[in-house]
Formats: C-alpha cells, structure tokens, sequence
C-alpha cells in the first residue's frame, strides 16, 4: 500500500492567503453588494508595460513561423535575457556575475520553496518572525520544521524576531547555529530595509558559521534609500548567499510569471558546487519559462522599458505614501512603506490581527492580512499593501478613519 508524506499532515490549516479569501468569499455571499477593496494579498493592479506587450507580441508572431519558431528552451533561461540581467540589475551596482550564475524561472516564490531541493533534511533553518510563510511552509513539509506546537511555533526552526525595538531587521542568533537563514529585504510583510552595515553583519556571521544565506530580494524595485540591492554588494556574500528575484512586482508579471535566482560558483559545501546542484535540479524538474514570456520580460531593460516601468513603480510607491501618511494622520502607528510596497500598521485597542481583520471587513469593507499569519511576532500586526489602484488606496483609507 502506497504512504503519504506524513509532514503535510502537520502543517496547521490551509495556506494564509487562502484563509482569508475564504473569510472574504463568505462575506460577499452573504452581502453580494458590498462594494470590498482588497489590499491585503500583493498582487498587481497595472498592467504590463508596452514595451512589453509589443515584445510579445512579436514573439508570438515568431512562434507561427516555422524558421523562427521556438520549441523547448534551456531550462535555466536564453542568453538574451540573463544578458541583460547581469547588465542591468547587478553591473551597475559593482557585482560580476557570469551568465552561468543566473537561473530564469516562474516565480521567486517557487525558487525559495524549491531551492530545498538540493539542501539536507537535517539543516537546522532560521526565519525572521514575522516570516512570508512559504519559507516555513515549504521546510515543513520538507520535514526540516519538526512538529508544530500549541505556541504556533515549529520545533525545528530557529525564529529571530523582528520587532519595533530591533527596527524589524533580527539580530544574530544566540545559541544554536543555523545551517540555513532565511531573508527578505525590502522585508515582506513589515516593509523594513536593512543596512550596509547590517547586511554584512549576516554576511560575516555565515560565512563564519558555514550557514547558507536565502536572500529573497523580490521588492528590490521600490528601495528609495541608499540601501543594499542585492546582498552580493557585500564582500564575501558569493560564498554564503542565494539571491532570489522577480518580475511580479518590477514589471507586474504576477500572472505572467517570470523571475529567476542567482546560485554563484563560488557558493559550495564541502567540495560540492551549489550552482552545480541546482542547474541539475532545474534541468530534471523544470522545462523553462516560456520564450514569449522571456522577450516580454527581456523588453523591461530597453530604455523606453525601463521608463515604463518605473512609473508604475511610482505609482505604487504614491500609495504606500498615501496609505502611511494617511493611518498616520488618523493615529495610527504605522512602519514600512518608504523602501517597500508594504505597510506594517499595530492593531488599535489592543485588538487581534483577526479581530482587526474581521472589524475591517464587515465595517470598512477593506481587505488586508492579518499580522499573526506571518508568525507569532506578527500578533497584534496588519499588513496593507499599495498594490490596489490609486483610487481605491485613496477610499480605503478614508473608510478605515471613518470606523476607528
């Protein structure tokens, strides 16, 4: 008789994002006129550039022609995109990368879950709390997280809280060494940045410790300060990091699905190459992100590209200062927001994360996540994200003053 993987079986309740969109699908049901604006899971409201839509357009054009069609690809991306990658994303901030060190995929959010790949079950792994969930989830059902206990925490994993009082960027483990670390900078859910000098602290820590970095830099696009953007600025960080990225938030790919993760040479463990472990991981379970889909995200780079693309960016960053500025007004007190799409805002009145959750939906008719579905750190937290339409920011806003 066939067995199941036992560690699924541990893992409490559904998925964040699908909890609320039940809460949100009960609601509409039973106030099927209620007029709900939704700011709480980070999906895009703008659409592709034209830059990119042309250059898909004439990819597909492409593909119904037999002398420039297309078939299968090379699983870890064509020239002509990592090509402008290296150019663009990592030249300009003082990091060599050779084209080799670049892997194209569907999404970052696959990669940080599938990069568990190719690491040992018995690593020891430590998460920021509040965490993006799919970091714990994935390791769970990895086995690498233990059990899960009546303190919502995993007995397995190693949380480094990120709170007010630590500017929501961890300080260093104490005790137990982790094997792998996972983080997020710009930081989702709580919108914080970390420094120079706070990035090389981790650096330093594990490459001296032999631990594995998981540097998830997805919102890199909205950095507005003099900040790292991307964790290889940092002397040493080939030797100890993964980076991952994506075209979701920079270029609105959320439901076209294009990122990649840079996996240096130089990364290696115990005689073994990293980057030679993942190419062959990528090779066998992955067929490659589709070729129109590639020239679309390639067109990001080109000059009117890259115009195009950073309006929108503006265009969210307007609301994220919209959505700050305006909690702030009202009393609130609010973090994030300047170098992310994110805004972390504490409860009032002591509320829960779901209690303020529920208060919003039914009196406000405004979405966002509950803090507590980031970790245990997270209670007493909500998050709104700047994703939704300047219009709808502007309204949401207005309604959360009106209740509180």
């Amino acid at each position: 008789m066939f067995t199941i993987n036992e560690n699924y079986g541990k893992l409490p309740g559904s998925y964040l994002f699908s909890n609320i969109a039940k809460k949100v699908n009960a609601y509409t049901a039973a106030y099927p006129d209620a007029d709900i604006i939704r700011l709480g899971i980070g999906d895009v409201t703008r659409p592709l550039a034209p830059s990119v839509i042309k250059a898909m357009h004439e990819a597909v054009d492409e593909m119904g022609n037999a002398a420039t069609f297309h078939g299968y690809g090379p699983e870890q991306g064509y020239d002509f995109l990592k090509e402008k990658i290296v150019a663009y994303d990592f030249a300009p901030r003082g990091v060599k990368l050779d084209l080799d060190e670049v892997f194209v995929s569907d999404g970052a959010k696959s990669d940080c879950g599938n990069i568990g790949d190719i690491l040992g079950l018995d690593n020891v792994v430590a998460v920021c709390d509040p965490v993006y969930p799919v970091y714990v989830d994935t390791n769970a059902m990895a086995g690498r997280a233990g059990n899960y206990g009546s303190d919502e925490r995993w007995d397995r994993l190693i949380y480094m809280p990120c709170t007010a009082e630590n500017q929501f960027t961890p300080d260093l483990p104490q005790g137990k060494v982790p094997d792998v670390i996972y983080l997020c900078y710009p930081n989702n859910p709580t919108g914080a940045m970390i420094t120079y000098e706070g990035l090389k602290k981790w650096v330093d820590y594990a490459n001296e410790h032999g631990s594995l970095i998981l540097y998830d830099s997805a919102y890199v696009a909205f950095i507005s300060e003099d900040k790292p953007h991307s964790i290889y600025e940092i002397d040493g960080a080939k030797k100890c990091a993964i980076e991952f990225r994506s075209f979701s938030k920079t270029a609105g790919f959320t439901g076209t699905r294009c990122a990649y993760t840079v996996v240096p040479k130089e990364l290696q463990c115990g005689g073994v190459s990293l980057n030679a472990l993942w190419l062959r991981r990528q090779t066998t379970k992955f067929n490659g992100v589709p070729y129109i889909v590639q020239k679309g995200a390639a067109a990001i780079y080109s000059e009117q590209g890259q115009k195009e693309i950073r309006e929108t960016i503006d265009y969210y960053r307007n609301n994220a200062k919209t959505i700050r500025e305006g909690l702030t007004a009202a009393g609130f007190t609010v973090y994030g927001g300047v170098n992310a799409p994110y805004i972390w805002m504490k409860t009032p009145d002591n509320m829960t994360s779901w209690e303020f959750f529920d208060t919003l939906l039914h009196k406000a008719q405004v979405v966002g996540t509950p803090g507590s579905g980031f970790g245990p750190s997270g209670e007493g937290y909500f998050r709104l994200t700047a994703f939704g339409t300047y219009e709808n920011t502007v309204r949401a806003i207005e309604r959360i003053k009106q209740v509180f």
